[in-house]
C-alpha cells in the first residue's frame, strides 16, 4: 500500500537508537514502549531492576529490541554511569528522551535545601548532562532528537507546586537553549507537557477521588490522562516527520491547560 510506505517512511523509527529515563513506569513506559513498536532500539534508565527487566520483557514480546540499565539520576557520577551503561546496549543514540523525575512538594516555607537539591538533580541536572553527553554527538552525525516531560507546573503554579514546578520550567528553558545550539545540525530538542495522569509519580493527588474527578472535570475530553496518550506524540517528536518543530512546548492534556 502506498499509504503505508509513505507513513512508514514519515514516522519508522526503524535503524534508530533511543534512551528514556525514567521508562520503567507511567508516562515514561509508555513512550517507550511507542519508540521500541515504532522500530526503535530502546535502552531505559531507571533504578529499580525488577520494573526495568519487566518492561524490556514486554517490549521483546512484541517482538521489538530493548536493553535496560539501573541507575541513580540523583547524582552527576550516576547520571554519567547511566550514559555509558546506555551506549553499551546499541550505541550512541539518536533519540533522547528525559522522563524520570521526583516530585516532592511539602508547603513552600517548609521546603527544605534537601528537598530542592534532589529535586534539582533528577529533573534538571540529569536532562542537562544527558543533553551534553549525546546533543553533540547527535549534531555531528545530522540528526538527533531530545524530548523533555515536564508538567503543568511548569507553566503554572498550583498543587504546591515548590521546587518541582520550578525544576519543570527550567527544563522547558533547557529545551530552548538546546534547540538553539543543535537545530542547525539537524537536532529538534522539545518538551511533553502532561495534563493530570494516574501514575506513582502522582501518588498523593491519585488517592483523593474527589481531586481527581475535578482534574477530570477541568479537561475538554473529560477524563484525566494515560500513558499511553502520549505515544503518537512521542513517535511524532522522535521520527523524521517532526524536523521543523523545535524549541516547543506541546500539550497533551486533554485541553486541561485551556479549559
Amino acid at each position: 500500500m502506498i499509504s503505508q510506505q509513505y507513513l512508514s517512511e514519515l514516522f519508522s523509527l526503524e535503524g534508530r537508537v533511543a534512551v528514556v529515563t525514567g521508562g520503567s513506569s507511567g508516562i515514561g513506559r509508555g513512550i517507550t514502549e511507542a519508540l521500541a513498536r515504532a522500530g526503535a532500539s530502546v535502552v531505559i534508565v531507571a533504578r529499580r531492576k525488577a520494573e526495568l527487566v519487566a518492561t524490556v520483557g514486554e517490549i521483546e514480546a512484541h517482538g521489538c529490541r530493548a536493553a535496560w540499565v539501573s541507575a541513580d539520576l540523583g547524582t552527576r557520577d550516576g547520571v554519567r554511569a547511566a550514559a555509558e551503561g546506555a551506549v553499551e546496549a546499541f550505541g550512541e543514540p539518536d533519540i533522547l528522551v528525559n522522563c524520570a523525575g521526583i516530585n516532592v512538594r511539602p508547603p513552600m516555607g517548609e521546603l527544605g535545601e534537601d528537598v530542592w537539591d534532589s529535586t534539582m538533580a533528577v529533573n534538571l541536572d540529569a536532562p542537562y548532562l544527558l543533553g551534553q553527553r549525546f546533543g553533540p554527538g547527535m549534531a555531528e552525525r545530522g540528526f538527533g532528537r531530545i524530548i523533555h516531560v515536564t508538567s503543568q507546573q511548569a507553566h503554572r503554579a498550583f498543587v504546591q507546586s515548590g521546587a518541582y514546578g520550578v525544576s519543570k520550567g527550567a527544563l522547558e528553558s533547557l529545551a530552548r537553549s538546546q534547540a538553539e545550539a543543535w537545530s542547525p545540525y539537524g537536532v529538534t530538542c522539545n518538551t511533553l507537557v502532561p495534563g493530570f495522569v494516574m501514575t506513582p509519580l502522582n501518588a498523593r493527588l491519585s488517592s483523593d477521588p474527589e481531586r481527581v474527578a475535578a482534574l477530570a472535570a477541568r479537561t475538554m475530553v473529560g477524563r484525566n490522562g494515560l500513558a499511553e496518550d502520549f505515544a503518537g506524540a512521542a513517535v511524532f517528536l522522535a521520527s523524521r516527520a517532526s524536523g521543523y518543530v523545535t524549541g516547543q512546548s506541546i500539550f497533551v492534556d486533554g485541553g486541561f491547560s485551556v479549559h
